[in-house]
């Protein structure tokens, strides 16, 4: 089962190199056949001179640039209409999430998942310097997200996941332009009858460059995201369930 891994990356010139450099080695140690699919949401410093420079000694890297719409959301919407693999992770830049997770991610789809989705929160799960201020938030949300939806995964916003390629087909359109797409798929899939697993993983707090998330900004986003599956789960009576063979 070949694995794309899409990664966005706005302004991550300082970086990337290193995530890219171990991604590509530890999944070729592992003998993964993989793509590294990186989408350079039209960066204003040297991103793309640097993913230049990587491809040969990333022989798995495939660049592309999105011209616009811009943001998080439309950087991985554009990747995900665009990956090789039969199953996608969603990867971010600045190395906050470890390679060796997501060796484990794979393994555990090949035991007939639809989707595995990554928890920093629960047993095994760890974090290192994560702000206190967005954990606060982030554990308030994710908590309003379980009560509602009446689910056991507590950590939907962590963007670090995999799906398969028929998962991604089935819960398309997407509507998130913003970093809400990391609670529009996974909840998506959920409502519409996809099987998961949960496994532990770690997150890291970047070493170089600005986290591109405003809170402030992000608050309404969410929210909306989250009615609207809460309106699908609810109203649309098993419209968009997974078909099963």
């Amino acid at each position: 089962m070949k694995l794309s891994v899409v990664i966005p990356a706005y302004n991550e010139a300082e970086g990337i190199s290193e995530t890219l450099t171990k991604l590509h080695a530890t999944l070729s140690k592992e003998q993964i056949p993989h793509e590294i699919l990186v989408v350079n949401d039209n960066s204003k410093d040297n991103t793309l001179e640097v993913l230049s420079n990587l491809k040969n000694s990333v022989p798995s890297l495939v660049v592309h640039t999105n011209k616009g719409p811009n943001g998080f959301g439309y950087a991985v919407r554009y990747g995900l209409e665009r990956f090789s693999g039969d199953c996608v992770a969603v990867v971010m830049a600045d190395l906050s999430d470890s390679p060796d997770d997501l060796v484990v991610f794979y393994r555990k789809m090949l035991e007939g998942y639809d989707c595995v989705f990554g928890t920093r929160w629960s047993k095994g799960g760890k974090v290192y310097d994560y702000p206190k201020h967005k954990l606060y938030l982030n554990r308030f949300f994710n908590n309003i997200v379980r009560l509602l939806f009446g689910i056991k995964y507590n950590d939907v916003t962590n963007a670090f996941k995999l799906y398969k390629k028929e998962t991604i087909d089935g819960v398309k359109p997407f509507l998130s332009p913003h970093f809400n797409l990391t609670v529009e798929i996974p909840l998506k899939a959920i409502i519409r009858g996809y099987s998961y697993a949960v496994i532990p993983n770690s997150w890291t707090n970047r070493k170089h460059g600005v986290s591109n998330l405003k809170i402030r900004e992000m608050g309404s986003r969410y929210f909306f995201i989250l009615l609207y599956c809460l309106i699908e789960k609810f109203f649309s009576r098993g419209d968009f369930k997974k078909k099963w063979d």
